[in-house]
């Protein structure tokens, strides 16, 4: 076993570690943490397969985008964990069988590449020169609907999230700036004209204290 063997083994246990994680954390943070883990091995291991476009633009759009916006949308929604929960095992047989059945679709789609005895046209060009530019080429070229249609979800997603944090908070105070910006100076301040001087008004003792006042001096 040379070391580029051994060195994906190892991205590939923590990778399996990482993603295990991610759907048996407690916190949603923690599982947040994780997968940010799993997307660092995915990347190294792209580095090692010579696909240095892909292992970059997985840490770039995923880690440093996709998964702050995630990490901020868990820790504002609050979520509460403990309610999620107790329909976990009624639910946990429909669950079973969708993995089941993508992990299926996966490795039908998958098995079909490792068959293949001879690289790609473009395979043997991105050896050779840019995996970029062939990349490139191949999604603006045969995969363009395909690549549009990713850009429209992620962006359903992106404007999703950020809706399910615009809540109203009953701990903040909310100021509409249309009012801030429509205020007058007569609204704000009133101004009350009062005398320089004012008379000293007589003191008046009250019965209690009058009768108490008497019999002190008794």
């Amino acid at each position: 076993m040379d070391v580029k063997t051994g060195l994906f083994y190892l991205f590939a246990a923590v990778l399996l570690f990482a993603a295990f994680r991610v759907i048996t954390a407690r916190n949603p943070v923690y599982a947040a943490l994780y997968l940010v883990l799993a997307f660092f091995q995915a990347s190294a291991i792209w580095l090692l397969l010579r696909a240095e476009f892909l292992a970059i633009s997985l840490v770039l759009v995923y880690v440093g985008a996709v998964m702050v916006l995630f990490l901020f949308v868990v820790m504002m929604l609050d979520i509460n964990v403990d309610g999620l929960r107790q329909g976990f095992w009624k639910h946990f047989p429909l669950a079973a069988g969708v993995g089941a059945l993508i992990a299926l679709e996966m490795a039908a789609v998958l098995m079909g590449g490792f068959r293949l005895e001879a690289p790609r046209a473009g395979a043997a060009a991105a050896a050779h020169g840019s995996n970029t530019l062939e990349l490139g080429k191949l999604l603006y070229s045969e995969y363009l609907y395909p690549l549009e249609i990713a850009a429209v979800i992620l962006l359903v997603a992106i404007v999703a999230a950020i809706a399910l944090t615009l809540r109203t908070r009953k701990d903040s105070k909310y100021v509409n700036p249309s009012d801030q910006v429509r205020v007058k100076a007569r609204d704000r301040v009133r101004i009350v004209q009062m005398p320089v001087t004012r008379a000293a008004e007589p003191v008046v003792e009250a019965p209690a204290d009058a009768a108490a006042a008497k019999e002190s001096k008794a």
